[in-house]
């Protein structure tokens, strides 16, 4: 099982961020250990001042396929949650700096908290209809529609099936909108989708 992440899908992250909107996916990968544990806190590493909560729409992969087209692509999901990448902002932008690969920020132990999965038949709506929001004690940290994503799932599945062989199982973090933000000691982050709880991390 592999994680597939995808940076700087909303529009007003990039520009938050100060990067450049993309014309093409932007693409990371983290590894199965980077997975916190099913209601395990998340614990700041020591070596990062600076830890950043995304929260993203995530697709879980359902079929094995390669070279899928847009067209064929919802014939591989049928599963979605929501899920944290928590990034070292700090570490990432000395790694950006230097034009590294951004692993030692994004690939981290604990770094991908993914909630409960949830049938779209269930949702009753499209994937490029729905809600979501992460909050910290009931404060609304993050809000996203992923109508506003800039590139769908389904030309994300198809870029991605480019590259490299979809498996099931496999996990697709979609992006996340603006708002991203350090998180603190003490905080609880709740991600929210269609009004449906699908995960609450305690950090530490």
């Amino acid at each position: 099982m592999k994680i597939i992440c995808i940076g700087r899908n909303y529009s007003d992250h990039a520009r938050e961020l100060g990067n450049q909107v993309p014309s093409e996916p932007v693409v990371f990968l983290k590894p199965q250990s980077a997975i916190l544990s099913h209601k395990h806190p998340f614990y700041i590493p020591e070596w990062t001042q600076e830890v950043h909560h995304e929260v993203e729409l995530v697709v879980k992969i359902d079929r094995l396929g390669k070279t899928i087209s847009e067209a064929h692509a919802p014939r591989y999901y049928s599963e979605v949650s929501l899920g944290l990448d928590l990034t070292a902002r700090d570490v990432q932008a000395r790694l950006k700096a230097k034009g590294h690969p951004w692993e030692r920020a994004k690939a981290f132990d604990g770094s991908a908290v993914i909630g409960q999965f949830m049938a779209l038949e269930q949702l009753g709506k499209d994937v490029q209809d729905l809600s979501f929001t992460l909050t910290n004690h009931g404060n609304v940290l993050q809000e996203g529609q992923t109508k506003d994503m800039l590139f769908s799932v389904n030309r994300l599945i198809a870029e991605v099936s480019k590259f490299m062989t979809l498996k099931v199982g496999d996990l697709l973090f979609t992006g996340t909108p603006a708002g991203v933000a350090a998180v603190q000691s003490g905080d609880r982050l709740v991600g929210s989708l269609e009004g449906h709880d699908l995960f609450a991390v305690n950090v530490k």
